[in-house]
């Protein structure tokens, strides 16, 4: 066999992925892929999974179709998974990062056969979008199809959990877009609240970072210069009721301007980062009060610039008491794509046109 390292040229990354060693690259967020074409009819991949709960698993698109495999849990030496191929010729493939915080992982290598070649997948995404939010824009439990309109069964393994489909990266396609989600199940803004790593870390903590899991050796930088995105959607809010063990049906006074000030203050920073973008604020169709809607209308009043806009689905808010299933994250795909598509080509942006 044909070894193809991960630094090979042909290789196309798309997320925030660790690339310090070139030839070990590390999948931390959710959605983070690799693209690349090859012929023959023999493919691998050599993968060292690093788990954290649950069970481990990728997901790949083979000539279009979408497909998922289990990883092992061992987290001491790499293992080789063989990816079916039926027939020779040339073939288009995508590896990519499932689940968010349950495991993270390393590309060690690909394997095809000897007289096989790897090939550029030429790109004409113009379009960079950016996600910051929770599980749902993780794609969390959207593989339970039966449970459309109703609350999660429990427990629920991650299995279930699928980035692909979430309306994230739905929209990112519908746009013909290169995506960034930097989302994680549970987040919710401040340190202390919502249901990550047991409401330790919130997005305040973990947007500015390439590895962001506790379960990992450490958290580290991430370099902004590295992906400039054109729209970067803010969906944070849905968890943030939860307040050490407490649920609150609206903060304090006190809180309350605490919360508008501090996430004001990460679009601010994000804004300085990213110049020439365009912000979204929002939340999803899963179940949450009406309050926080109320709490994005005000910090997008507060922030009072041209270039962040507040934007609701038709049932924000009220479309399900469960995780959208795959079905309710296209609806939302569709609502947002028509949306940014319109705003953008009324600001002349030609990316989208």
């Amino acid at each position: 066999m044909k070894i193809i390292m991960p630094s090979d040229p042909a290789l196309r990354y798309q997320g925030r992925i660790g690339r310090k060693n070139p030839n070990a690259p590390e999948f931390y967020w959710s959605g983070s892929s690799v693209t690349f074409g090859f012929t023959g009819k023999y493919l691998s991949v050599c993968i060292e999974n690093f788990k954290n709960y649950h069970v481990s698993k990728l997901g790949y698109v083979l000539d279009g179709i979408l497909y998922q495999f289990t990883l092992t849990s061992c987290t001491d030496a790499p293992e080789e998974y063989v990816i079916p191929v039926s027939e020779g010729g040339v073939h288009s493939f995508t590896l990519y990062k499932r689940q968010d915080d349950p495991h993270y992982f390393k590309l060690r290598g690909i394997s095809i056969a000897d007289d096989a070649e790897v090939i550029t997948v030429p790109s004409d995404q113009k379009l960079k979008l950016e996600f910051f939010g929770d599980s749902v824009t993780s794609g969390a439990v959207c593989e339970l199809n039966d449970y459309v309109g109703q609350l999660d069964p429990i427990p629920y393994d991650s299995v279930y959990d699928d980035a692909w489909q979430s309306y994230a990266m739905q929209t990112a396609r519908l746009l013909n877009a290169e995506v960034h989600l930097v989302s994680q199940g549970g987040i919710a803004l401040l340190d202390g609240t919502g249901y990550f790593a047991y409401g330790e870390y919130g997005m305040e903590s973990v947007y500015d970072k390439l590895c962001y899991l506790p379960s990992a050796p450490c958290m580290t930088e991430w370099d902004f210069s590295l992906y400039q995105p054109d729209v970067v959607v803010f969906a944070i809010g849905q968890n943030d009721h939860h307040i050490g063990e407490d649920d609150v049906e609206e903060l304090a006074a006190d809180a309350r301007k605490y919360w508008l000030s501090r996430y004001t203050a990460i679009i601010r920073d994000l804004m300085e980062k990213y110049p020439d973008a365009r912000f979204v604020l929002m939340l999803t169709i899963l179940c949450h009060s009406e309050y926080w809607e109320a709490l994005l209308d005000e910090a997008c009043e507060m922030i009072g610039d041209a270039r962040v806009m507040r934007f609701r689905f038709k049932r924000s808010g009220i479309g399900t008491p469960g995780h959208p299933r795959i079905a309710e994250h296209q609806e939302m795909a569709c609502e947002l794509s028509e949306w940014i598509h319109t705003k953008m080509n009324r600001h002349g942006d030609s990316a989208v046109r």
